[in-house]
């Protein structure tokens, strides 16, 4: 039995969906406000109330361009964005100052570690790169040579790593936690493309809760998979029957037990369509 915070954690129920819109290539929560990244031409962020979901204002960005994924950090009070066209990242303050700084390769993913670092995943280098807040390079980590095409990693307070990859032409669809220095594979769930509970079809995006109980983004089936701190399968969170297309980012406010789905719609190869929905977990 799963606990989280001292309370059960159920399957997870829609309390509401923000605006369907375009695509959605992020989201994330800060200062008690939700942040959500869209495809749009505009450079702008579109700002919502954290409580009841009611629209709040735009935040421009100058140059978002090719944007790819968003996170935050609570800590230093500021949004981070990946740009895989400039191969950047860019740091947006809750007062609005936004900087730069360079990635020297295309990013695919983003987190904050216990640190407060920003791990940007480079899906076609297979690695793992550390940035200090205000963009000092740290380190980087080399991922396992059967991690192919990772998209997503998650630094555990161990200094593990939790991974996902595989797109959509590779043969292996996995969830695979690596050794400190990235170097190993200690454990994994998944293996052959596909829809049976121990099986991804494009396991997108990750989020961890404070007991390591692992939430996965699986695109093609349209769900939401929770495994456990050792990669044991545990139930869906979130079914294809809560979800109009596939979930492509996630993000858990543990605070306030909500979990947010950003998914969006693809037809003929173009992004179309989007909005994200908030469960309660």
């Amino acid at each position: 039995m799963l606990r989280w915070t001292g309370c059960l954690c159920t399957v997870g129920q829609v309390v509401h969906t923000l605006p369907e819109e375009q695509p959605v290539f992020g989201v994330t929560s800060l200062a008690d406000e939700v942040y959500v990244l869209r495809s749009e031409d505009r450079d702008q962020l579109e700002v919502y109330d954290v409580i009841n979901y009611d629209f709040k204002r735009f935040v421009t960005v100058p140059d978002l361009r090719g944007f790819i994924d968003l996170t935050a950090c609570e800590h230093y009070r500021c949004a981070y964005i990946a740009n895989h066209i400039d191969k950047c990242v860019h740091r947006l303050e809750v007062q609005g100052a936004v900087t730069r700084w360079a990635v020297n390769d295309k990013p695919a993913g983003l987190s904050v570690n216990a640190a407060h670092n920003v791990l940007v995943t480079c899906r076609e280098v297979r690695k793992i790169k550390e940035f200090s807040s205000h963009g000092n390079f740290v380190r980087e980590v080399t991922l396992p040579g059967d991690v192919v095409n990772p998209w997503h990693a998650i630094q555990l307070t161990s200094g593990q790593f939790i991974v996902c990859h595989g797109r959509l032409t590779d043969s292996v669809h996995r969830v695979c936690k690596t050794s400190v220095d990235g170097r190993d594979t200690v454990q994994s769930h998944g293996g052959q493309r596909g829809s049976d509970t121990d099986q991804y079809d494009l396991p997108r995006y990750l989020a961890v809760d404070n007991n390591e109980f692992v939430f996965v983004a699986d695109v093609v089936n349209r769900r939401v998979m929770l495994l456990s701190p050792t990669l044991g399968y545990v139930r869906e969170v979130v079914s294809r029957d809560k979800l109009k297309w596939g979930p492509r980012r996630l993000h858990l406010d543990i605070q306030r037990r909500r979990l947010y789905v950003a998914e969006y719609e693809c037809q003929d190869d173009k992004f179309t369509a989007g909005h994200v929905a908030v469960f309660s977990v």
